[in-house]
């Protein structure tokens, strides 16, 4: 079995595998790369060749245009590909839409390149599979004690709470163009709101597309063309720049609100002037992160990025061989791509 160090290691581009000559969510364009989703801190465009599931492709042709590679490999949840005798699997990761865990194979020695992920339950997208393996290569953005976040439903019920105490206020929610936007949407669905959602002109094709992908958002209207004062006792959903930008001028004395694993903190929430925190993130939280580790046992754990320290005194704790691979360039949470900017 070859050392893992020499499957993949990290480089200024990301992380790069010698043998299959390929790098996974390269930070700059490459000959060839695997992406293992849509998040623009994760998937650029420029690449020679992408190796991605079909919705990871169609999302990227979504923000990037049709020309954002020259040559896509869509390749299904389960399906293996081969590449200088090196075989690339992708399994669902549970963040996003197409999300992927990249699994990677080769002389006997199988690594795991989580990208990010959770494990709570998203309407919107292929929950998280666990994928024995000798390293597996982890996020942590979430990677301290602290970072416990409540249970979904009860966050949405928050909301759903408020539109009933404040009928006369529009409440606009800063939630990120992919997958949270769509995830939000769909959890008030399930608690029970029927009515129309409003949406800013930036969600809007990220909103198509998992209509066509499947996921039934219900009823949506643009929150363009309202007249000043619009929307009392209605949900409009925003990216997290429009809810502090002039766009939000127009609503009718809006509750804020920004749904965001970084809302358990306080200071945050109060920074950027948002009265209904909701805890709502796309990424594993401290106990899923353990309980990750512990359902794989894994002989090694990488830590990619986020907060690393937590996670390497855990597993210095327990026993489980750790590095940090201090890799840059991938953002706390998910980032705002261009085509998410107020409109």
């Amino acid at each position: 079995m070859i050392r893992p160090e020499d499957l993949l290691r990290p480089t200024p581009a990301g992380l790069y595998c010698p043998p299959g000559d390929f790098y996974v969510d390269p930070v700059r364009p490459v000959d060839r790369a695997v992406v293992t989703h849509g998040h623009s801190d994760h998937a650029r465009s420029g690449h020679g060749a992408v190796l991605a599931t079909d919705q990871t492709l169609a999302i990227m042709a979504e923000r990037y245009g049709e020309d954002f590679t020259t040559l896509r490999q869509p390749v299904a949840y389960g399906e293996t590909a081969s590449h200088n005798g090196v075989e690339i699997k992708l399994v669902p990761a549970g963040h996003v839409l197409g999300s992927a865990q990249a699994v990677v194979s080769y002389q006997g020695l199988t690594m795991v390149v989580s990208g990010d992920y959770k494990r709570r339950r998203d309407p919107t997208c292929a929950p998280f599979e666990p994928v024995p393996c000798h390293v597996f290569i982890s996020e942590a953005t979430f990677g301290l004690p602290v970072f416990t976040h409540p249970p979904d439903g009860e966050e949405i019920a928050r909301l759903v709470q408020s539109l009933g105490q404040f009928p006369e206020r529009a409440h606009l929610v800063g939630a990120y163009a992919l997958g949270k936007a769509q995830r939000v949407i769909k959890l008030l669905r399930e608690q029970g709101w029927e009515r129309p959602i409003y949406v800013h002109g930036a969600l809007e094709r990220l909103n198509r597309l998992y209509e066509r992908e499947g996921v039934d958002l219900g009823p949506i209207l643009p929150a363009t063309g309202l007249k000043k004062d619009a929307l009392g006792g209605e949900v409009a959903i925003a990216p997290p720049s429009a809810i502090q930008d002039r766009w939000a001028r127009r609503f009718a004395d809006p509750v804020t609100a920004f749904a965001s694993g970084w809302m358990l903190v306080k200071a945050r929430a109060k920074q950027r002037g948002v009265e209904l925190p909701l805890v709502i993130s796309d990424h594993a939280d401290w106990p899923e992160l353990i309980a990750t580790f512990e359902e794989i046992r894994p002989e090694e754990v990488w830590i990619t990025h986020g907060r690393e320290e937590g996670l390497l005194r855990w597993a210095e704790l327990n026993g489980t061989k750790a590095r940090a691979l201090r890799l840059v360039g991938y953002d706390e949470e998910d980032d705002e791509a261009p085509d998410e900017r107020p409109d």
